[in-house]
């Protein structure tokens, strides 16, 4: 089995991280099995958040028995200190554990500081004093963002959207927390979806000793695809190579990171909902993304006025008003009963 080192938190995890995220889907019996075979076939890095519904709940109570061996990476995005602390000790309640091992700002538009207007930096560290936090990360989805994180020297990870769709510009954000000793955790590691070749998802991962990637799991047949690669690592020969090459070139201009650089919409459009919206419903419950205020918003869509601002503002040169118009189509799909939601194959 491989193992990753994060940073200066000297947790040493395994290769393959746990995203809790789409165990949403699943039934709590369900969840509690898969979170333990995990377990029990060697994932001891677990990340979950505040905001995934009963997530962190499952994994409590999944995990109880065996908390002290696992490691756990929880997260908030609660701008202010009294809320940000309410989340806190909501998620010790929900994961039934006395602290929690990386505590992060989930998905920040900017680093929170000490001394800063919000609070919430000081609040957390003096729980880390407290012992209910070991480590204090940031989740972003923006570059700039993760950027400046790497060389603040307040944050021990960094979690970041990172595949083998990413550019030079992700590439250098995971050169600079090794250079940095922080630790990078690698969400979106299946881009959200688009990439459905498990194997070549690993080798390409397996090229950074710094890189823990989280694989969102709610299928035992997808975490047996993931523990197979335990004992028969995919190598990145020249033939994945080559197929991870062909991948780039067809999804190119297709993977909506959902940095928000893309706003404001003249025609009030929320892009980096919309841009995803189908990503979204394949990973975690649908019924809120189906409900009137949602398709308010998707329905925006026809309203483009294809000026272009947002591509010249996006920094991964997407076609957006392509990938808006393709998520729409494959929403009203959903809607009129010709894309089975019950089942994420019949999205892929």
């Amino acid at each position: 089995m491989e193992y990753v080192r994060l940073g200066s938190t000297g947790i040493v995890a395994s290769k393959n991280g746990f995203g809790c995220l789409p165990i949403q889907r699943v039934d709590k019996k369900d969840a509690i099995y898969i979170l333990q075979k995990a377990y029990n076939n060697g994932i001891n890095f677990f990340d979950t958040a505040h905001s995934y519904t009963d997530s962190e709940e499952k994994l409590g109570e999944a995990c109880v028995s065996f908390r002290d061996k696992i490691f756990i990476a929880t997260k908030s995005p609660a701008k202010n200190k009294k809320t940000i602390i309410e989340d806190l000790e909501l998620s010790l309640k929900r994961l039934k554990t006395d602290y929690i091992d990386i505590f992060q700002f989930h998905n920040y538009s900017y680093c929170p500081k000490p001394g800063d207007e919000s609070g919430v930096y000081d609040v957390i560290l003096k729980a880390k004093e407290e012992g209910k936090i070991r480590h204090i990360g940031l989740t972003t989805h923006k570059l700039n963002v993760a950027l400046e994180a790497t060389g603040l020297n307040l944050y021990e990870t960094l979690q970041f959207p990172f595949s083998y769709l990413s550019g030079e510009k992700e590439l250098e954000v995971v050169k600079l927390c090794k250079e940095n000793n922080m630790g990078f955790i690698a969400m979106k590691a299946l881009s959200g979806g688009l990439l459905t070749n498990s194997a070549a998802c690993y080798a390409f991962m397996s090229q950074f000793d710094n890189v823990l990637p989280i694989w969102g799991i709610q299928r035992e047949k997808e975490l047996d695809e993931f523990l197979s690669y335990n004992v028969n690592p995919p190598a990145l020969d020249q033939d994945m190579i080559d197929f991870i090459e062909k991948d780039k070139k067809e999804l190119g201009g297709e993977f909506c990171r959902g940095c928000g650089y893309c706003l404001p919409c003249p025609a009030g459009i929320e892009i980096f909902t919309c841009a995803r919206m189908i990503q979204l419903i394949r990973r975690s419950p649908s019924k809120g993304q189906l409900g009137d205020a949602t398709r308010e918003k998707m329905f925006k869509i026809e309203g483009c006025l294809n000026c272009g601002a947002c591509m010249k503002r996006c920094p991964y040169g997407l076609k957006i008003p392509t990938l808006l118009k393709k998520n729409l189509d494959d929403y009203k799909a959903i809607i009129e009963g010709k894309i089975d939601v019950s089942t994420t194959d019949a999205l892929l």
